[in-house]
């Protein structure tokens, strides 16, 4: 035996040493550490069962309502075309009102000529409640027939423009409402 191999033993750095001070195991042995993979694996597929079973328990959050842009995408996809938009258009003189309207032209699907909308945008059900009366009070300073004027509602959202409006326009605008509202 070396003179550097008896100063490790004396030491206690030698694998003897460290069996006689621990039996059964050695350092940096595979079976000393196969336990301790073993028991990760099982804590890592315990956490992934426990996540994915809450993921079934917790419903998708509700979708959100689009801003101008959305509804206008919505539009568009159901075949209106809209032109000459001006924000803070709501056809009468309150100003509170006026910061949640849109006004815009609307063509297409049987239309003769491009008609004038506007779209009042509330922050949520709540505002959408307190003003939609306001909405119509509005409305009455700018319609010029108020047997044929129309009003689609889809909260947070109210849309009204001078009528009639063609029925495959006014479906249309209903379905492109709805779904930027989120339903």
């Amino acid at each position: 035996m070396l003179a550097q191999d008896r100063r490790r033993i004396r030491r206690g750095i030698g694998l003897a040493a460290d069996r006689s001070r621990h039996p059964g195991k050695t350092r940096g042995s595979l079976p000393a550490v196969i336990p301790h993979r073993r028991l990760g694996l099982a804590l890592a597929a315990l956490a992934l069962v426990a996540s994915s079973c809450s993921a079934i328990l917790v419903s998708p959050p509700a979708p959100t309502p689009a801003d101008f842009p959305g509804i206008v995408s919505a539009l568009g996809a159901r075949g209106i075309t809209v032109s000459d938009v001006v924000s803070g258009d709501a056809g009468c003189l309150d100003t509170g009102l006026a910061r949640t309207a849109i006004g815009f032209s609307a063509s297409g699907l049987g239309l003769a000529a491009p008609t004038r909308l506007r779209v009042f945008i509330f922050n949520d059900q709540a505002a959408y409640e307190r003003r939609r009366a306001d909405v119509d009070t509005c409305a009455m300073a700018w319609a010029t027939d108020p047997a044929t004027f129309e009003s689609i509602e889809a909260v947070p959202f109210v849309l009204q423009g001078q009528g009639p409006w063609p029925a495959e326009f006014k479906t249309a605008l209903r379905a492109a409402l709805t779904a930027a509202a989120g339903g």
